[in-house]
């Protein structure tokens, strides 16, 4: 790996005598082998096609929170290496599978985020990733509400617009305040921003009242489906022509633990290259290395990306919260630290 992508956090130790140990038991490694089971089989049951695609890849998803580890791959003599990423997501490679005629499938993937590390992040997880072709925003909430039940059995999931949350837990409207309003909510809450949130950072602003004061409180009871985010936070959702417009963009909570993540997909490649261009700005501007802005993903969207639900979940903190666990460690065999 370059040096400018080594992970600040990372100190090698010796290993200590116990550190061949797993820190899961069996009792959760079986049950992390039995939720896999049914998760096949719900997909199964549901005509999705299991997939599986490259793990290393010359493509890369662009956002300016995710970074990515990489390495060089020397190629023929003469020409310079070859720079490949650990996928953060297999988004762009399933939505090139949709775009060559795949209608519903669905990849449990190993995927890699660099400098993630604690109770709910290992730099290396599964994730559960799926897409299905022509269905509607309200149809992908469903279907993740569906398999939530299959998989942890604690009822249907409730329904929250990003706004009435914010309007429950913070006391104001985050599509329109300002960002003014946002900073005074956050000290008048009593909470500690980070010295590295700018002040005119709006997004920043409202994910720390997200994370800090309305997260803990979703899905508490039963799951919570939020959904309707701010249009600037779309990512790859498309954006719902309202006043004020809307990201058609949703995530699944239990117990105050954000599960995952659905987008009613993006579909424009024009769009997409001026997303990318933005994070890759904000990226520059936190002082972290762009990322490649052309992609095999913009050349399946301008040959055709069918209209699509895709949502990706974090496994491992599906089984954490099956296992009444406290910490991913407890539900991976050999998680960073060991590996």
């Amino acid at each position: 790996m370059p040096d400018g992508l080594q992970d600040p956090s990372a100190v090698h130790h010796s290993p200590r005598k116990s550190d061949f140990r797993p820190t899961a038991s069996w009792e959760n490694l079986r049950l992390r082998a039995e939720l896999l089971r049914r998760l096949r089989d719900f997909f199964a049951e549901r005509g999705f096609l299991e997939v599986e695609t490259p793990i290393l890849s010359a493509d890369t998803v662009v956002d300016r929170h995710l970074d990515p580890f990489c390495t060089d791959v020397a190629g023929p003599p003469g020409e310079s290496p070859r720079r490949l990423w650990l996928q953060t997501s297999p988004e762009f490679a399933m939505k090139r599978l949709l775009a060559a005629g795949g209608e519903a499938i669905y990849q449990v993937a190993r995927v890699f985020r660099l400098g993630e590390q604690g109770p709910l992040h290992n730099g290396e997880f599964t994730m559960v990733e799926w897409y299905r072709t022509g269905d509607t925003m309200d149809e992908g909430i469903q279907l993740t509400s569906d398999l939530c039940q299959a998989m942890l059995r604690r009822g249907p999931a409730e329904r929250l617009t990003y706004a009435e949350a914010f309007q429950q837990h913070v006391g104001l409207d985050p599509h329109t305040c300002d960002t003014e309003a946002l900073v005074s909510a956050v000290a008048a809450l009593g909470i500690a921003p980070p010295a590295s949130l700018a002040a005119d950072d709006r997004d920043g602003w409202l994910d720390l009242l997200l994370v800090e004061r309305v997260q803990p409180n979703l899905g508490v009871t039963r799951p919570l489906l939020l959904y309707d985010y701010p249009a600037s936070q779309a990512a790859l959702a498309r954006i719902r022509p309202q006043d004020p417009p809307v990201a058609e963009r949703f995530e699944l909570y239990v117990s105050g633990i954000e599960l995952a993540n659905g987008y009613h997909e993006l579909l424009d490649p024009a769009e997409l290259r001026v997303r990318n261009h933005r994070a890759n700005a904000q990226r520059h501007a936190d002082g972290k290395q762009t990322l490649p802005e052309e992609s095999r993903l913009l050349a399946a969207m301008q040959a055709g990306l069918p209209p699509a639900v895709g949502v990706s979940l974090g496994f491992d903190r599906l089984v954490m919260l099956a296992a009444g666990a406290k910490n991913l460690d407890e539900v991976i065999a050999f998680p960073f630290h060991r590996a």
